[in-house]
């Protein structure tokens, strides 16, 4: 028998990934209710915004490249700040030498908001991250129509057909992808999608157990050609220096950087490293 475990958030552990999943549907149900996708696509395709960073240029820098998160709250950890403050993060980030920033959109477990990538973009010049459970096309246009220059796609929450769909879709739209996986099988699913940035996370997203040992172990199957990402458990500059030892090319850090009373000397010793 499977035991669920309730989070801080009153989450089922058992059913999160499945419910941030429908929470997402539902939020972009509701956004797109008021803009169609239609409309969005047209916007882009009329404004004169600047052509979208490239995260894994960014990324590949020398040294260890750190991608800076902000999210007033995790579904498991519960509020991360009482003093949420996107404008004065991305500074902070900014001013510590983060290679690019990661905005978590996702309103339900994060309590985040589209909005938030505006926000942000109005700060800083790195590139911009839009952190979400995407499993649809107008939440890849909504992210570039905000200033966004790439969206997370996760293998486990999509179907190897549709990871490939929504890859092309932005990568259409001039958009970066990170591919986030969490074992051997989802890395061979990247690889097929034609991701040249590859996240691995540490946090298995059925049971939440962390495993920082998996970017060395998926780092071979990856190979040196494309970019990785280690995602989720960074603890500080101890933990990242281990997973540049294992092969990664930069780090994503949230809760570890939300929770620092100096969010720009965080980021600097990561990346010093």
């Amino acid at each position: 028998m499977t035991t669920a475990v309730t989070t801080t958030s009153g989450h089922s552990r058992v059913n999160l990934l499945a419910e941030l999943i429908a929470d997402a549907v539902l939020q972009t149900e509701r956004r797109r209710e008021g803009v169609p996708l239609a409309a969005l696509e047209r916007r882009i395709a009329a404004a004169s915004t600047p052509v979208p960073r490239d995260l894994a240029a960014a990324l590949r820098a020398p040294g260890l490249g750190v991608i800076a998160e902000l999210k007033p709250r995790s579904p498991l950890a519960g509020p991360l700040t009482d003093d949420y403050r996107p404008t004065d993060l991305a500074r902070a980030y900014t001013a510590g030498g983060a290679a690019a920033l990661s905005v978590l959109v996702h309103e339900a477990g994060f309590g985040g908001r589209p909005e938030d990538l505006a926000t942000v973009r109005a700060v800083t010049g790195l590139p911009l991250l839009r952190k979400d459970f995407i499993v649809d096309e107008y939440q890849i246009a909504e992210a570039r129509a905000l200033g966004a220059d790439a969206v997370l796609l996760i293998v486990a929450a999509l179907e190897p057909g549709r990871l490939t769909e929504l890859f092309r879709y932005a990568r259409a739209l001039g958009l970066s992808v990170l591919v986030e996986v969490h074992s051997a099988a989802e890395a061979e699913q990247a690889l097929l999608s034609g991701a040249g940035v590859i996240g691995v996370n540490h946090r298995n997203l059925r049971d939440f157990s962390i495993d920082l040992g998996l970017t060395g172990r998926l780092r071979p199957r990856v190979g040196p050609e494309r970019t990785l990402v280690a995602e989720s458990g960074v603890r500080g500059p101890a933990d990242a220096a281990r997973l540049r030892a294992d092969g990664a090319d930069a780090v994503l850090v949230g809760e570890t950087l939300m929770r620092a009373p100096d969010a720009a000397a965080a980021v600097r010793e990561l990346t010093e490293t």
